[in-house]
């Protein structure tokens, strides 16, 4: 991939606003894998190349992007009349067709693909597009061959580019203040249940200024913590038991996840305090295997290999991380056997963990992204379990 094509650099004679560099970025990599153009719907790919966020709804919204040696290789937007203003204010792309409800929107899309010359290439549509909408599109282009957007757009989502990690960055650091508001709140949490605290998470999050929470919150208190996905419920917190707490917010579409497991009151036990230190041990070792060429698995491994030695690999039963940007769970994907190297600009949740059934789990995650000569945490706050231990 050419330099112009790294998500960190504009390249010669590129636009310099983000949505329209990744569009230009998207047609030269719809040429490298031989396809003719993209057709993305809502999703996280339309938000990715346009800032447009939308839900998918039963209207026809689509995102066209030819290749860069297309006869016509400008992008154009197919959405409902009723979207036009404000789709118009919110994207930089200059064409915006309409279709009115009443009217047929598969005739607009066969009008738009023949203007393209795209209704007899090899077409690549998004990979979470509604059956019904892929089915109109090929009716719409039946003599087009067809393949998935990841092929153009995965090596390109996976890589941020400045913009992009700037709002992680800033997702990140509302997700650690709320941390710290959840230290400060001390003994009064406990007898407050999972769900009223999550609940006073979420609060806090919008008043830090994220955007909802990215993910369902997870509050999980005593052995509820040995459950990786607890969710929240009616459990009261109590005095002396670890609280697993897993969150996170969006900022600009992007989110943060990171998980600190804390004891609000009490003592909780020497076994708590082994597991704590040897969770907070393979943490450290992996976000100190990070680095540009190292592969996935190696970080996963020196995660892994700190807790087998403990005697607890039984009890760590997930992988070690997952990419994160738009998406909550994206590539990189930090799992045993993946060969997948680690390339600056790659952002990824580093979160391994002990459960044990039945009377606790102890899980610490932060956000890293990839330098060129190492990584740097999104997430700052200490990953220590008592209430006032220093913040690095």
């Amino acid at each position: 991939m050419t330099d112009d094509e790294h998500a960190g650099g504009a390249g010669a004679g590129s636009s310099t606003r983000p949505h329209e560099r990744r569009r230009e970025r998207t047609a030269r990599r719809l040429d490298a894998v031989d396809a003719a153009g993209l057709v993305a719907f809502p999703s996280r790919n339309l938000e990715y190349l346009t800032g447009f966020a939308e839900e998918p709804g039963e209207r026809h919204f689509f995102l066209v992007v030819p290749a860069a040696s297309a006869p016509d290789p400008e992008p154009a937007l197919l959405v409902p009349a009723l979207y036009e203003t404000q789709v118009r204010e919110a994207t930089t792309v200059d064409e915006v067709r309409t279709w009115a409800d009443g009217e047929d929107p598969v005739a607009a899309t066969r009008g738009l693909l023949a203007d393209r010359g795209l209704d007899a290439g090899r077409l690549l549509v998004d990979d979470t597009m509604w059956a019904r909408f892929s089915q109109d599109l090929r009716a719409a282009a039946p003599d087009a061959a067809w393949g998935l957007a990841s092929e153009a757009l995965a090596d390109l989502r996976v890589r941020k580019d400045d913009a992009e990690l700037a709002a992680l960055r800033e997702a990140a650091a509302v997700a650690d203040a709320v941390v710290g508001d959840l230290r400060e709140l001390g003994a009064d949490a406990v007898g407050m249940t999972e769900a009223a605290l999550a609940d006073r998470i979420a609060e806090r999050l919008a008043e830090r200024g994220g955007r909802g929470v990215s993910f369902e919150t997870v509050v999980a208190a005593g052995e509820n913590g040995a459950k990786p996905h607890h969710g929240h419920g009616d459990r009261e917190i109590r005095a002396g038991e670890p609280v697993v707490l897993d969150f996170g917010t969006r900022v600009d579409g992007y989110a943060s996840d990171q998980t600190r497991t804390v004891v609000f009151d009490g003592d909780p036990g020497e076994r708590f305090r082994e597991v704590h230190a040897v969770v907070e041990k393979a943490q450290a070792a992996a976000v100190d295997t990070v680095a540009p060429g190292v592969t996935a698995s190696a970080v996963d491994e020196a995660a892994r290999s700190v807790i087998e030695d403990a005697g607890y690999g039984d009890a760590f039963v997930h992988r070690t991380g997952h990419g994160v940007g738009l998406d909550v769970h994206e590539a990189p994907y930090i799992v045993a056997g993946s060969d997948r190297t680690l390339e600056p600009g790659m952002v990824f949740s580093v979160e391994p963990g002990v459960y044990l059934d039945g009377a606790f789990g102890v899980r610490i995650e932060d956000l890293v992204v990839v330098t060129e000569d190492g990584c740097e945490r999104l997430n700052r706050t200490t990953r220590g379990w008592e209430l006032d231990a220093a913040a690095d």
